[in-house]
């Protein structure tokens, strides 16, 4: 399911029927932007029965260049991470 796809699932929940799509899509847009800015800060995001999103930060390492062999330095990163929650692990 891509965005398009998910703002039409939105809009037909009967809950929503008077929900535009361009208000759908300003909702997506706005939860995305507040996830994404909230775990950048370093902060966690727990949605109860969806999951949690966090960030972590993977060490510097080394690794090796496929093609020469040759040994590199790979730099330390922070990278999102995505956990699900026990609900929804079980609806699967």
């Amino acid at each position: 399911m891509n965005r398009k796809e998910l703002i039409e699932e939105i809009l037909k929940t009967k809950e929503l029927n008077n929900m535009t799509k361009k208000d759908a899509d300003l909702f997506v847009s706005t939860l995305l932007d507040v996830v994404k800015k909230t775990v950048k800060k370093g902060e966690d995001v727990s949605l109860i029965g969806f999951g949690s999103f966090s960030k972590v930060k993977r060490a510097a390492r080394m690794g090796v260049n496929p093609a020469t062999g040759e040994k590199i330095k790979i730099k330390a990163k922070n990278l999102p991470k995505f956990k699900p929650g026990k609900a929804w692990k079980e609806m699967m």
